[in-house]
């Protein structure tokens, strides 16, 4: 006798749920078999998202070299990793110190980096400084730093780690950079441009290490969402409908946690390229491509309306 056909419904919701979760029970298996015992470098571990993946790979068994540029925030992500895990099935982190700004220290820092055991499987860039300000205001001292935390530095630390695996014809090289790497906006010019520059760097990379077997991975996310969302008590400037859509699109961001699974994700399965990005960034980008003079009018005229709402009050 068969099932009434009312029946069928919810039984496919049941086997697709059970299927969903018995994948991601499998998927958190094979994320700590796969990263256990790996030296994983994480670079700025201070901050939201280094602290989220922090506490991912030490949890997975990788043996991690954390920098930061603050010590004490290193020795307080240190004591949270110890205490929060079991001291049999996790390494004890080693810490570095390390400013990209600081581009005069770089040599030492990867000589320090390499010390800790001769050699890194997995390398993730994660530092980056933002600055939202007019062209015409920014100083060339000021685009130099952006550029030295955002691309000299990332670069330098990527090729300070790549003779040793090439030589173990083996290593994963993660770039965790921005959409505006893919996707200029306006007030974002010297940030932008450190993002295309560093993305361009490790596209190159990519090509040039396939054939040792490293993996190069790009992720373009959109703002990180660490923060409240702002009181209504604060008026935002009136906008082009059509440009405040956009642009409240590309602000919408993803959360520390969200980014730092994925980037745990790209490790495991060597993904060379990941956008996270809601729909309108996605959308942004294929105009950029395809019909670039109407994106740039719509950005244009976001511009224009921001001026005048300030030059109203």
């Amino acid at each position: 006798m068969g099932l009434p056909s009312v029946m069928v419904l919810p039984l496919l919701i049941v086997f697709a749920a059970g299927v969903y979760y018995i994948y991601n029970k499998v998927m958190q298996l094979m994320s700590k078999t796969l990263v256990c015992n790996k030296v994983v470098v994480i670079t700025d571990a201070v901050s939201g998202v280094g602290t989220e993946c922090a506490h991912l790979f030490h949890k997975a068994g990788a043996r991690l070299i954390l920098c930061g540029t603050t010590w004490d925030k290193l020795e307080s992500l240190y004591d949270s990793l110890i205490t929060d895990s079991d001291p049999k099935e996790t390494f004890a982190p080693k810490l570095v110190i390390l400013d990209f700004s600081d581009m005069d220290s770089m040599e030492d820092v990867v000589a320090e980096v390499m010390e800790c055991y001769g050699y890194v499987d997995v390398l993730i860039c994660n530092s980056s400084m933002k600055l939202k300000a007019p062209v015409q205001s920014v100083s060339l001292e000021l685009d130099r730093n952006i550029m030295d935390i955002n691309y000299f530095g990332p670069s330098t630390l990527a090729k300070g780690v790549l003779p040793a695996m090439m030589s173990r014809r083996s290593g994963h090289v993660i770039l965790v950079n921005s959409i505006q790497g893919r996707l200029a906006v306006p007030f974002r010019s010297s940030y932008a441009a450190s993002k295309h520059a560093a993305q361009a760097f490790f596209d190159c990379l990519r090509a040039e290490v396939e054939e040792y077997g490293i993996v190069v991975s790009t992720i373009s996310h959109t703002f990180i969402n660490a923060r409240q969302p702002p009181s209504a008590a604060e008026p935002a400037p009136k906008q082009n409908i059509l440009a405040q859509y956009i642009i409240s699109q590309l602000n919408h961001g993803v959360r520390p946690s969200v980014l730092a699974n994925e980037i745990l994700q790209t490790v495991n399965r060597k993904r060379k390229e990941v956008l996270l990005a809601h729909p309108i960034p996605r959308v942004a980008l294929y105009l950029r491509s395809l019909f670039p003079p109407f994106l740039f009018a719509v950005l244009a005229a976001g511009v224009k309306d921001s001026v005048l709402a300030e030059q109203i009050q």
